[in-house]
């Protein structure tokens, strides 16, 4: 990262002070989806809060590179599943737009194939299968927390409504789980 500071006329006229968190990444989050209707979470500690965080499999990729070459390798990375169809959720969201100029992608993974995970030196990871609904509930009720892994299950859900996503997926990942 890079951090400036501009001293600039806001919008209102008045002198002001702006700080600006630059990224050399975009932010890549992938939902990957199977069949069933269950998806992949991963455990990791997160620094900066210092807390372990539940999320859908995510990381970096440089700016000059295709964010679906990025989801491919975090994909497989943190989880080793392997995807035969992708489809795009959202394309640049604005993650902290008041502080940074950080974007990120959203992607969902369908037809998925288990390999072996890649993860850095850096990195430790636990997966869990949950199914869709089960992962959108910890969303609505504040477990899960990741910005990027929220807006992607929401995203998802929109797009299952919409008729968006394939039929078969969509009856699988929005079924009633039973207790």
């Amino acid at each position: 990262i890079a951090v400036e500071t501009h001293q600039a006329i806001a919008p209102t006229g008045a002198p002001a002070d702006y700080g600006v968190v630059r990224f050399q990444n975009l932010a890549i989050a992938v939902l990957p989806l199977f069949e069933d209707g269950t998806l992949m979470l991963v455990g990791q500690h997160r620094f900066p809060r210092m807390n372990y965080s539940w999320e859908l499999p995510e990381g970096g990729s440089p700016l000059n590179d295709d964010p679906l070459d990025g989801a491919i390798r975090e994909l497989k990375e943190e989880t080793g599943l392997v995807a035969g169809r992708w489809i795009p959720a959202y394309q640049g969201l604005e993650l902290s737009n008041s502080v940074s100029d950080e974007l990120a992608y959203g992607f969902i993974a369908l037809d998925l194939t288990q390999a072996e995970a890649e993860p850095d030196a850096t990195e430790a990871f636990q997966l869990r299968r949950v199914h869709f609904r089960e992962a959108l509930r910890l969303a609505a009720t504040n477990i899960l927390r990741d910005a990027p892994t929220v807006a992607l299950l929401y995203q998802a859900h929109h797009m299952a409504i919409e008729g968006e996503l394939p039929d078969e997926i969509t009856a699988a990942m929005l079924r009633r789980e039973t207790p």
